[in-house]
């Protein structure tokens, strides 16, 4: 069995450039870690960020560094031979990266609580799209925002990686969603369920979208103070849960100033929740949307892909062929 595996890694933070190919060493399992061959791997933005110096760059302590918290694949080995998930199993999940080696590679070792088996509906590179972004939105719209019938919700970003289940976990638990996204991706949008949809070139929707219970918020101040005109439609007490890492450095005291709950979120990387979006995807309720699938050693491409915006779901990375 070969030492080395091939991955797609940086040697330090940069534009995306910085990304190539290499051969590093395997990573080795140890403790409860389940131990996964890679056939795809979700691309987000928390991975752009990382490799220009920002979002969890600060935590990575040796270069080359492997990028990419998704992954789908098969399992390679398990903590012992009795485990729940087995070799040859098709599963899907998300590390703790750089805590552990990225998706971006061969091989992946990972918390045996951070893998769950994939839905039985999806191909590879389709499963490797909802981890991190479905995990994301169920954690902002469930488990903080605690959707349920009649509530009313307004989603950022619509169409994007986690705005897209984000819609669809609103409409699911009965709210009454609206979203923001561009015109050309409204009818998808009002497919996922929501009851209206804001064209955020064409109207400010501080001024049409009328009064929310809650906003979640993937956008923040980053675009044109996106953060805080939210707050002009939340109702006193209202909530808005704001995603994207240092999108919005003085929310709590704009919210607080108004009356408003705020708060941020950060992804848990639970194979409990993800069984749950699991049946959800199986059943017909809950889908995803691949934009465009890359191979590995063009992930340069699929970063500026996301860097420049306006993506309709996710981006994916090929790393293998699907297994026989």
């Amino acid at each position: 069995m070969s030492e080395t595996m091939r991955a797609l890694v940086i040697e330090r933070t940069g534009d995306a450039d910085q990304l190539r190919l290499a051969e590093v060493p395997r990573p080795r399992r140890i403790s409860d870690e389940v131990l996964v061959r890679v056939v795809a791997a979700g691309v987000n933005p928390i991975d752009v960020k990382t490799r220009a110096g920002r979002g969890v760059s600060a935590a990575i302590t040796t270069y080359p560094a492997v990028l990419g918290n998704d992954f789908a694949g098969v399992v390679e080995a398990v903590p012992y031979a009795a485990h729940p998930l087995q070799p040859g199993d098709r599963v899907y999940g998300m590390g703790r990266v750089p805590r552990v080696g990225g998706s971006y590679a061969e091989l992946i070792s990972v918390s045996s609580m951070s893998v769950a088996p994939m839905p039985h509906s999806l191909g590879f590179v389709e499963a490797a799209a909802v981890p991190l972004a479905a995990l994301t939105a169920w954690g902002a719209v469930i488990d903080t925002a605690r959707a349920h019938d009649g509530q009313r919700m307004l989603v950022h970003a619509g169409a994007g990686g986690v705005g897209h289940f984000a819609v669809q976990f609103g409409a699911y638990f009965g709210a009454n969603v609206t979203a923001t996204c561009s015109a050309e991706n409204a009818d998808f949008v009002r497919g996922l369920g929501a009851r209206r949809v804001i064209d955020y070139r064409s109207e400010r929707f501080e001024r049409v979208a009328g009064e929310h219970d809650v906003v979640i918020d993937l956008i923040g101040n980053v675009a044109d103070q996106t953060g805080t005109r939210s707050l002009e439609v939340l109702r006193p007490h209202g909530l808005l849960v704001n995603v994207p890492t240092g999108s919005w450095p003085t929310m709590a005291e704009e919210a607080a100033a108004r009356g408003i709950r705020a708060t941020g979120y950060s992804v848990s990387p639970d194979a409990r929740t993800l069984s749950v979006i699991t049946r959800l995807i199986d059943d017909g309720a809950i889908r995803v949307h691949v934009e465009r699938e890359f191979p590995l050693a063009e992930g340069a491409a699929a970063h500026r892909l996301l860097e420049n915006g306006h993506v309709r779901g996710k981006v994916v990375l090929r790393v293998a062929p699907d297994p026989a």
